[in-house]
């Protein structure tokens, strides 16, 4: 492309790429897009970007393009790659100059230059770095600060880099700009704190300030193998301290109106980000600080600075660093400690005389009495908004960065660190609350929440210190009793503490005690505690120890309280909690549902209409449906006139929704054929969303092959008359392009309908046929899909042999052969691959399958009689058992239908596990003894051959082999 011509064009096209109108719109990307592998496109780009005259939002979307074209074409050896003459005029323009004036154009210019670098510093751009230390140097405000903030991105960007030699590079980079970087940023900080003391303009010593100090973390932490062994590294960790409270002081001095107190929060952040860093990354390192660190963190922890952080972020990353002193393991010796590294002892010795016991007792009381404490905002949103505030408590995304949340987690650190200690002190403050609490004393009610959280978040490490069920039955019954609307909070705790310590230490006995708390709580005046009893309701419920006959008599009544919470709150997320419980109540109780489903099947239509904008609901109410199902068993089908529009919505591939529904919709599907004992019209019309699904290739493809048969199961000559046809040919078109495991699922359906329909599912799925006989020609060599192959053609031997027939024959003539030596090259692979079928079940159906051939007199069978004995008696070795009373062996898989087994032992069957028992009642595998088919036609072939033709037959096969034949026959 001619820039002096194409600018105007590109930067028109452009424009209009930025417009809001599709009409101008999607042809100007299109252009974009066809533009993006031509020469000299990038240098108009870099021209337009470049040119401050140009709309800001034609430019910055210039360096959109530009930066993207860095990903697709910089590589050399990537398709249309950019010439090596055109990138170093690229990159000699990009750092041209910084002047950039919009600051968003300039951050994506500085990310685009750190991407470039990625690929090209230092070998063929060894000129970046000093240019940039230059325009730090020689610059001033505007132009300074831009070089400065691409130093910033082209650090951070290199700091990625994990190869061996380029962590070499980056060692090297930092050890030559790391003086002068340190420097900037204590002349910069000087600059800041001076501007502060005198009143004079400090955004932008600030922001320079802000950005050295971004440069110096990477630099410090990615550019030393060991900080430690350098002195410039050690004295910006010193100073990363003074200068973290000096900026401190500055905060508390700057009006809460101030421009600055944003970015210089951002900064205090950032020093103790790059403190956390160094414990993380170089944790021997940083044991010279270990001491300071933690009486900086805990003064504003557990000192007299608590409570006067600037933000509560700040407090947050105080915790992080002393969590993870406390845990780091290069702190800590597990063995003997004469084998431990230096540096570990100094390490522990300076943790002991921090964590003295006085100073452990104290931090244990301030975390729980103070950083544990509702707030008056905690306190505030309950009663406004009581569902967000369940949300909140019970892991929102909000109140995972909250301070509550890290507050749990450092005590819970420090209380597994010094359990010895923090036990007693934890006790002791909880038997000071064993007494009654007036509920207009809203102080200690917050506190012996409070110190219920601590107890129940210690739940483990407190197993042999606290009676749980003493106290559960003694005490906190009584506290859930009390109805005083002030008295929720401890309600609510005390419901929650319950669901702690369940899975730790809670007799079975207190079970039905413990429900029929949980179900006045589920009736509380206040819905908060209502959902809290829900949540250890679930707890109780989904648990190793739940029995089903202790909370028979609580189900009715539960279901009810449940449905009535369910109606009464209106945020999804609410409802799928409590829907999400019921099912899972409805998945452990199992068939004791049936006396209770009444309700709700009546409600589950009402909730599906009122969740049309909530598709995660739906999703929710699907996952019910399918516990329901499983638990109603054949009575599932009074569930039909709801159920099946669901099913036919959620999987209808036109329906928007079905991104959300299509999976649980599947499973649903699939269980409801499981426990249908008939298939009405409604059922069979559902097939017909089936056939777009399977043509998504989709991770769900495994589940529509299972739906299919169970289809064929349920319902063989309705469903093949109807769908057989257009399956098959849905999976003739997949052939071409599905992998070999889901070629193996195809071949199960195709075996399927052969073994219960059999000439009717052979005809169904004809066209596929030849791919069955082709792949065993051609000796395919994946195991499995062979053995699915062989599969087939034993079906199609014992139960379809005309179709057979006819299709050896249209094949043999295909190919100018007669199908008797197809038939016969058919079964030397047989034999061949005989190992590749591992289970007895279809090792004697190929028994069958070959011994069906006899007797015959055609010189192809008799030319493979020996393969056919051979089939024969691998067969019989898998399957023949020995009699224990000392009778005669008999094939163990001959057995009666009742003891035939189909999914969990302890599960009541399915309908569709009785359909499969009755399948295999009429299975030659299982009704067959194969012993007596061999005996029969070794007999009837000698009487079509005559004795002589016979015993010359017999000489053909190998003497071992004869000799096992004959023993077999003997005891047959």
């Amino acid at each position: 492309m001619d820039p002096s011509q194409t600018r105007s064009v590109v930067t028109e096209v452009l424009r209009r790429a930025t417009s809001q109108d599709c009409a101008d719109l999607k042809p100007a990307e299109e252009q974009l897009r066809q533009w993006e592998t031509q020469p000299g496109f990038y240098s108009i780009l870099l021209s337009i970007f470049t040119n401050h005259e140009v709309p800001v939002n034609v430019r910055w979307l210039a360096v959109l393009y530009f930066k993207n074209g860095i990903d697709r074409y910089w590589r050399r050896l990537a398709p249309n790659s950019l010439v090596d003459e055109e990138k170093t005029s690229l990159r000699a323009g990009l750092i041209a100059n910084f002047n950039e004036p919009v600051n968003q154009v300039a951050t994506q210019v500085a990310v685009l230059i750190a991407k470039v670098a990625r690929l090209d510093y230092p070998r063929q751009w060894p000129e970046l770095i000093p240019c940039l230390l230059n325009g730090v140097r020689a610059g001033h405000g505007l132009a300074q600060h831009r070089a400065l903030l691409t130093l910033h991105h082209v650090t951070k960007t290199l700091a990625t880099k994990r190869l061996a030699n380029d962590r070499h590079l980056f060692v090297e980079l930092a050890s030559s700009i790391y003086g002068f970087t340190c420097s900037l940023w204590m002349h910069h900080t000087e600059r800041f704190l001076q501007a502060t003391q005198t009143g004079d303009e400090t955004a932008d010593a600030l922001e320079h300030m802000h950005l050295t100090l971004k440069v110096l973390r990477k630099l410090t932490i990615y550019g030393f193998p060991e900080p430690h062994m350098q002195p410039e590294a050690m004295e910006f960790l010193n100073a990363i301290f003074g200068r973290t409270s000096q900026f401190l002081d500055c905060l508390c001095r700057l009006p809460l109106e101030h421009g600055c107190r944003e970015r210089l929060e951002k900064s205090i952040i950032l020093c103790t980000k790059v403190l956390l860093d160094m414990v993380d990354q170089h944790a021997f390192s940083f044991v010279p600080f270990l001491s300071r660190t933690l009486e900086f963190a805990g003064s504003f922890i557990f000192g007299s600075t608590a409570g006067k952080s600037p933000s509560q972020r700040f407090l947050v990353q105080c915790m992080s660093l002393v969590k993870l002193i406390i845990k780091n393991e290069l702190y800590k010796v597990r063995k003997d400690p004469s084998d431990a590294n230096p540096k570990t002892l100094e390490a522990l010795r300076l943790k002991e005389a921090f964590f003295q016991p006085t100073t452990l007792s104290q931090m244990c009381q301030k975390l729980v009495t103070y950083h544990l404490l509702l707030t008056s905002d905690d306190l505030d949103m309950w009663d406004e908004d009581p569902e967000g505030f369940a949300i909140e408590e019970s892991g929102g995304d909000s109140w995972k960065y909250s301070l509550r949340p890290c507050t749990e987690v450092l005590f819970l650190d420090l209380f597994h660190e010094y359990s010895g200690t923090l036990t007693l002190v934890l006790l002791n403050m909880l038997q000071t609350l064993q007494v009654p609490t007036d509920p207009a004393d809203s102080t200690s009610l917050l506190v012996k929440d409070a110190v219920y959280n601590a107890v129940g978040l210690a739940a483990h490490e407190l197993f042999d210190a606290v009676d749980f069920d003493s106290w559960f039955s003694d005490r906190l019954v009584t506290e859930l009793q009390v109805s005083d609307p002030r008295y929720k909070v401890i309600r609510r705790r005390v419901t929650w503490l319950v669901g702690q310590w369940l899975a730790v230490k809670f007799k079975a006995d207190l079970r039905p005690m413990l429900y029929t708390v949980l179900l006045s709580l589920l009736q509380d005046q206040d819905l908060v505690v209502c959902l809290e009893a829900v949540s250890t309701l679930k707890l109780a419920v989904d648990d190793f120890d739940f029995k089903t006959e202790q909370f028979t008599l609580f189900l009715e009544p539960t279901f009810g309280l449940l449905f009535g919470l369910l109606r009464g709150v209106s945020d999804c997320d609410t409802k799928m909690h409590i829907l999400n419980v019921i099912s899972i109540v409805v998945e452990r109780v199992g068939a004791q549902i049936r006396p209770h489903a009444g309700a709700l099947i009546q409600y589950l239509p009402e909730l599906w209409r009122q969740s049309e904008e909530h598709n995660m609901l739906r999703c929710a109410i699907l996952s019910t449906l399918q516990n329901l199902v499983k638990g109603l068993g054949a009575q599932s089908m009074g569930l039909y006139a709801f159920l099946l529009p669901i099913l036919q919505f959620s999987t209808d591939l036109n329906q928007l929704p079905h991104v959300y529904l299509l999976e649980d919709a599947l499973d649903l599907w699939q269980m409801t054929l499981e426990h249908c004992q008939e298939a009405p019209p409604e059922l069979l019309q559902l097939f017909h969303n089936m056939l777009p699904i399977i043509d998504l290739g989709s991770e769900n493809q495994k589940m529509c092959f299972q739906i299919i048969t169970g289809y064929i199961l349920l319902a063989p000559t309705q469903f093949l008359q109807s769908y057989g046809r257009v399956l098959c040919n849905v999976f003739c078109n997949l052939l071409s392009d599905i992998s070999s495991e889901g070629l193996v699922l195809i071949l199960k359906v195709v075996e399927t309908a052969v073994r219960v329909t059999g000439e009717m599912g052979a005809v169904s799925f004809e066209s596929l046929l030849p791919t069955v006989l082709k792949g065993i020609l051609d000796q395919e060599s994946y195991p499995v899909k062979m053995a699915a192959y062989l599969g087939i053609l034993g079906r199609l031997l014992v139960q379809a042999r005309d179709v057979l027939s006819t299709l050896l024959t249209q094949m043999a003539f295909e190919v100018g052969q007669k199908a008797e030596e197809l038939l016969g090259k058919l079964i030397d692979v047989w034999v061949d691959k005989l190992d590749n079928i591992t289970q007895p079940e279809r090792r004697k159906l190929s028994a069958l399958a070959v011994a069906s051939l006899l007797p015959s007199q055609s010189s192809t069978m008799h030319d493979r009689f020996c393969s056919i004995v051979n089939i024969c008696v691998e067969a019989l070795h898998d399957i023949m058992m020995e009699d224990p009373e000392g009778g005669p062996s008999k094939d163990r898989l001959v057995i009666p239908p009742e003891e035939i087994e189909f999914g969990e032992e302890l599960e009541e069957p399915t309908e569709q596990d009785k359909r499969k028992r009755i399948l295999a009642s009429a299975d030659p595998v299982h009704t067959t003894s194969l012993q007596v088919v061999v005996v029969s036609k070794m007999r009837a072939q000698q009487e079509l051959l005559g004795l002589e033709a016979f015993q010359n037959l017999l000489s053909t096969v190998d003497n071992s082999l004869l000799q096992q034949l004959q023993e077999f026959m003997a005891v047959g």
